[in-house]
This record gives structure tokens, C-alpha cells and sequence, in this order.
């Protein structure tokens, strides 16, 4: 490798290592280094630098945590909660699996993973307590539930993921895409509920049993009805018209700030601009590595192995460790292009190559670490919050043992996708 190819692959290590010990956005880092890479080294000028600004992907972002910081702050969140645990009728281990699906619907519906989770872990914590369910097997679901929606066609992630692979010419497939996290993250969760019965700590002895509150919250009205309707518009025009997910869900987000014109400051605060400068800056990195041949000369000397599915292993087990401790999101756009000369040399699926990796670097982030472990340890009781905090930290050790080589091995040897 040239000098202007190693220094600016070690800026971007330096960047994780940054991220990893200190609360820093490396979104911000990456557009910084962009800045300084692109003008002081390769005398690009701003217009070339920012040439592959993900624009589209931006939008899709900023439209989507704009319409559910609103419906969230309206109660219709709430709403679709409560209505869904009282379809329980008292069985109480069914708890876990009515929080994994509305999970997975709000992520696949185009709700950031962090986003669901914050509006969900309250309650699932709280029910988990109440009926004595181990409080790391609900976090562990609702997670597990964020990500098995959370690559779908209308979600960040998942246009997030297709549009890298198609820019470096690998389309792959949104549904299978989906379809292998939710089944992927469907087997860790049965796979949970196996283990923590098995060490008989399915049920939490240290919970006081009491009846669950699911008190009817009334039927929906005025903005409840309005958002609803949204919703199933979104639908309609995403999956059914193939329109833009930014846009649509920017339009729906409007027509209810104008019925409610108050707050809409408070709306737009609601959106994701830590995720926003994230997305933007490693993308934004990224593709200037890729113009000095940083991409290219790190998949060749991963090809030099010989063996095309163990450098697929050993990308997964680098993208779940990392993830485990830094951003998934930003691994993701690191990672990705690396399989680009991968599948091109080899007979591997595209698809389920990709898919395999972005699930490695998912389901890992049931670490306390992360922010989607962060959130169940923070919703504990505090009293408890470091027992979870423990339990957790074990867990994940697991996930991250056993998830990337389950993901690859399910999807890369056998070319189901």
C-alpha cells in the first residue's frame, strides 16, 4: 500500500478507536477527515469531496424520525402497544414475542433500531418486572425484534445496505435481505428462551409478581386516527407505487404538523441528526477511500487467503466484534465494499453474503456497549440495574460467539439467496 492510501486507512481506524472510548459522533470525524484527506492530500476541491454525499439516504432519515418522533409524542405508539399486550390475555410468556413483533413492525415500518427500542424498553422492562419475566430475555427480545424488522425496503438500514451494495456494483435483493434478518433474529430469540430455561432463570425470582396494568387507553382519536391513516398510506405508496421512503414519510410528518403547529419545534428536534451526521460522514469517508484505492487493495490481500468462504467467516467475526463496541451503522459502510471484489472472484451470493454481514453486525448489539443494550440496562430497575448490567455483558459474549457463524453459515456455504 501507498502512503496515501495507509494514512488515510489509519484515520479511520483512529476514528473507531476515538468513537469506541469517547461519546464522539464519528459521522462529524468522518466528514472532518473527508475534509482533510480530500483538500490537504489529494487537492479535491469541496464539490469533488462531497460528490458521494448520500443525499437520498439522508433524506430517508431525516423523513422518518421526523414522522415518528410524532407519533410517538401523539400517543399513537402507546396505543398499538397496549393494544397489542392485551391480546395476551394473562399469559405472560407470550409478553416477550407481542414486544418482538411490534418491534420488528415499528423498525420495518422505518423506525430507527435506537428509536424502538427507547419507546418500547420502558413498558417491556416495567412488564417484564411485573410478571416476573427475566428482565435480560425481554431486552433481549425487543432487540432482537428491532433488528428482524429493522432491514426491510422502507428502512434506513435496509436502504441503507442496498444502496452501497448497488453503488459497488453488487445489487442484492431488499426482500431476502429482510426475510433473512427476521428469520435470523427469530432463531436467537428461540434460542434465548432455550438457553435461559435451560440455566432455569426463564422466570425472574427476584420480580414481584403483580397483575399487569392493561387497562384499555381508549380508542383512537383525532391526531391517533390521522396518524394511523398515515401510516397505512406510507405503506401503500412505498411498497405498492414504489415511491421514496424520504419523501413520503417528509409529506406524512407535515400534514401532521399542521394540525398541530405548536409543537413543531419539539418535532423537529425528534429527528435523528447524530444518526444523520453518521450515515453522511462515513459514507462520505468511505467513498474517498475508495477513490485512492484503499477498498480495492484491502479486499486483495484478504483474496491472497485463498478461501472465499472463510474471509466471508472472518468478515462476519470482525463486523460482530467491532459492533459490539462501536457503530454498527458505520461498520456497515466499512464493511461492505470490502466483499465487492470478494463476490467477484468467487461463486458466492451477493445477497446472502451481504446479508450475512449486515445481520453480524446487528444482533451484537445486545451488548451493553451499544446503545440498544444501553437502553434495557437504563430502563432496569435501579435497584437491579447492575445485575443486568452483568447478565447482559454475558449474554452478548454469547451473541457474539455464536450469531456471526450462525448468519454465515446459513446464508454464504449453502447460496440460498
Amino acid at each position: 500500500m501507498t502512503a496515501v492510501q495507509i494514512i488515510p486507512l489509519v484515520i479511520l481506524v483512529v476514528m473507531f478507536v476515538v468513537a469506541t472510548k469517547w461519546p464522539l459522533n464519528i459521522g462529524v470525524m468522518g466528514l472532518v477527515a473527508s475534509f482533510g484527506v480530500g483538500y490537504f492530500m489529494l487537492g479535491m476541491s469541496d464539490k469533488q469531496i462531497l460528490e458521494e454525499f448520500p443525499a437520498s439516504i439522508v433524506l430517508t432519515i431525516i423523513g422518518v424520525t421526523y414522522f415518528f418522533s410524532m407519533a410517538q409524542r401523539n400517543g399513537t405508539i402507546d396505543i398499538i402497544v397496549k393494544g397489542c399486550v392485551r391480546m395476551v390475555r394473562g399469559k405472560t410468556l407470550l409478553l416477550p414475542w407481542v414486544f418482538f413483533l411490534i418491534a420488528a413492525a415499528l423498525t420495518s415500518l422505518g423506525t430507527f433500531s435506537p428509536a424502538a427500542i427507547a419507546l418500547l424498553a420502558p413498558a417491556a422492562i416495567g412488564f417484564a418486572y411485573e410478571s416476573r419475566i427475566h428482565p435480560v430475555v425481554m431486552g433481549a427480545f425487543i432487540i432482537n425484534g428491532a433488528h428482524a424488522g429493522g432491514f426491510s425496503p422502507l428502512s434506513v438500514a435496509g436502504v441503507l445496505v442496498h444502496d452501497i451494495a448497488l453503488k459497488n456494483d453488487f445489487p442484492i435483493s431488499q426482500g431476502g435481505l429482510f426475510i433473512a434478518s427476521f428469520a435470523l433474529n427469530l432463531i436467537l430469540s428461540v434460542l434465548t428462551i432455550v438457553l435461559f430455561a435451560l440455566i432455569g432463570k426463564l422466570r425472574d425470582g427476584s420480580g414481584q409478581h403483580v397483575d399487569i396494568d392493561t387497562s384499555s387507553t381508549g380508542r383512537p382519536h383525532g391526531q391517533q386516527i390521522l396518524t394511523l391513516a398515515l401510516i397505512a398510506a406510507m405503506l401503500v405508496c412505498t411498497l405498492g407505487f414504489h415511491m421514496p421512503i424520504g419523501f413520503v414519510a417528509l409529506s406524512a410528518g407535515l400534514l401532521l404538523a399542521f394540525i398541530n403547529i405548536k409543537e413543531h419545534k419539539t418535532f423537529i428536534g425528534g429527528i435523528s441528526w447524530s444518526t444523520v451526521l453518521l450515515v453522511a460522514g462515513m459514507i462520505t469517508y468511505v467513498s474517498l477511500l475508495q477513490h485512492v484505492g484503499v477498498i480495492d487493495t484491502l479486499a486483495e490481500q484478504a483474496l491472497a487467503l485463498g478461501a472465499p468462504l472463510l474471509i466471508a467467516l472472518v468478515l462476519c467475526y470482525v463486523i460482530g466484534v467491532g459492533s459490539a463496541f462501536a457503530s454498527s451503522t458505520a461498520l456497515l459502510t466499512a464493511f461492505i465494499p470490502l466483499a465487492g471484489p470478494l463476490l467477484a472472484t468467487s461463486s458466492l451470493s451477493a445477497s446472502g453474503t451481504v446479508a450475512a454481514l449486515a445481520i453480524a453486525a446487528t444482533v451484537v448489539d445486545v451488548s451493553p456497549f451499544s446503545t440498544d443494550g444501553a437502553l434495557v440496562v437504563a430502563n432496569a430497575r435501579e435497584d437491579d440495574r447492575q445485575r443486568v448490567y452483568k447478565q447482559l455483558m454475558f449474554y452478548a459474549g454469547g451473541v457474539v460467539l455464536v450469531a456471526p457463524a450462525l448468519a454465515w453459515a446459513l446464508l454464504v456455504p449453502t447460496g440460498i439467496m
